[in-house]
This record gives structure tokens, C-alpha cells and sequence, in this order.
């Protein structure tokens, strides 16, 4: 938690939430909130693809999962949902597909301004073997989601630090070893993460050097000093 304690954008945030889902050993987690003003932020580990997707196909309008949030102040285990209709079960069969798994357990978060937020964790099991995940770390999950919820709000009403235009260690490990010409997959591997989270730390470094893609990031990176792709990499 102390590394939450320190995130401060949305982006770095994002990259935290990844960090998380390796931790927690489930396939996605997601936190999204919206203001009273109809402003949305999220951090989540689903795939781009099925974000837009979900986005175009206005499903928000649809979901179980959020239609019963904000009815609620509880936990929800999505199996207790209604996913009668038709447009519901398509919309999981979708979900499904785009790599998302079958049980999930959303925590809604409500603020005294108004502002509502929802904390997801996903994950393919079976009934059995979720229930058991969800009852032994219930209270864990419920800390995280307030703690998650609260750094949220402190980045988006700028009570933090502006992020420093510096990279992470992690981060300059990451562009110094794919500039060293290291494949996504053997970084990953050697840093103990999945490559969904070695991809968060490019975004994150990308977005922190005004890059446009990976190349870009190594090349301005290595111009300003901070990453020598052939030589060293950086201890921490």
C-alpha cells in the first residue's frame, strides 16, 4: 500500500493497479469513478480493445454490475446479478471473449460530494473455488477499494505532488532493457511480472516522456540521460 501512497496521476495509478492484480492473483481489476459533474476517470487491467468496445456499444447502460452498483452500498458477487435479458447476456458473452473472467466481486464507493466509484476484481473459477477467494479476503479487498478510492481523489482535486518528470526505476529498467533489444516477453520474465504490467510501465514511461510509441520513449530517454540501453541497468 505504501506504493499507492505514492502515485501521483492517473497514469501512475494505472500502473499500481496492474501491480495489484498480480498481487491479489486475479485476472483484472478495475476501478472507475464519475463526479456529479459526469467527469469519469479509471484505472483498470482490461484490455483497450474491450474498453472501447464496451463504450461503443453503450453497455454501460445495460450492466448488471453497474445498474446494481448504484443501488447499493455493499459488496456484490456478480453471480447474484439479473443477466436475463438479452442484451446482458450478450454483453458477457462479449466480455468473456475479450478475456475477462466469469466471476467478479464489485465493492461500490460512495463519496459525500456525490461522487460514485466502483472497485472490481474479475476472475475465470469456478463457483466454489470463488466464493472461497472472496470470503477469505473480503475485508482485504474492502480496504483496498477505500484506500484506491481515496488516492483517487486526492490526485484529481491536485492535493498531490505533480509527478516528476523523471522515471520510475522500474520504468528505466524497462526501456533500458527492450532498447538493449530484449523481447516484452523475456523482460517481463526477468522482472518477476506479467506482460500486461510490463505494458503499464511503458505507458506509464511513454506518457511521462511525451513519446509515441516504445522506440521513441528508449530514444528520448537515453537523450536526457536517464537510461543506457547497451550499458548497465540501473540498480534500485
Amino acid at each position: 500500500m505504501e506504493r499507492l501512497q505514492t502515485t501521483t496521476s492517473i497514469e501512475e495509478l494505472h500502473v499500481w493497479i496492474h501491480e495489484l492484480r498480480d498481487t491479489l492473483g486475479v485476472a483484472h481489476v478495475v476501478y472507475h469513478t464519475a463526479n456529479i459533474k459526469g467527469e469519469q476517470v479509471g484505472a483498470f487491467t482490461y484490455g483497450l480493445d474491450w474498453v472501447r468496445h464496451y463504450i461503443e456499444r453503450d453497455y454501460q447502460a445495460i450492466d448488471p454490475v453497474l445498474l446494481g452498483a448504484v443501488r447499493r452500498f455493499h459488496p456484490i458477487d456478480w453471480k447474484t446479478l439479473d443477466w436475463s435479458s438479452p442484451h446482458a447476456r450478450q454483453m458477457l458473452r462479449e466480455a468473456q471473449a475479450a478475456g475477462l473472467g466469469n466471476q467478479g466481486w464489485s465493492i461500490p464507493l460512495w463519496g459525500p460530494s456525490g461522487e460514485f466509484a466502483i472497485f472490481t476484481v474479475n476472475h475465470r473459477a469456478d463457483d466454489a473455488d470463488w466464493a472461497a477467494y472472496t470470503r477469505e479476503n473480503a475485508k482485504e479487498l474492502l480496504v483496498i477499494a477505500h484506500l484506491v478510492h481515496r488516492q483517487a481523489k486526492r490526485i484529481l482535486s491536485n492535493e498531490v505532488e505533480p509527478a516528476a518528470a523523471d522515471l520510475s526505476p522500474r520504468e528505466r529498467e524497462v526501456l533500458s532493457r527492450l532498447g538493449a533489444g530484449e523481447s516484452r516477453a523475456r523482460v517481463a520474465d526477468a522482472l518477476k511480472i506479467s506482460e500486461n504490467t510490463l505494458r503499464a510501465y511503458v505507458d506509464s514511461a511513454r506518457h511521462k516522456l511525451g513519446a509515441t510509441n516504445v522506440t521513441h520513449a528508449v530514444a528520448l530517454a537515453t537523450q536526457r540521460g536517464m537510461i543506457v540501453p547497451s550499458g548497465a541497468l540501473p540498480k534500485y
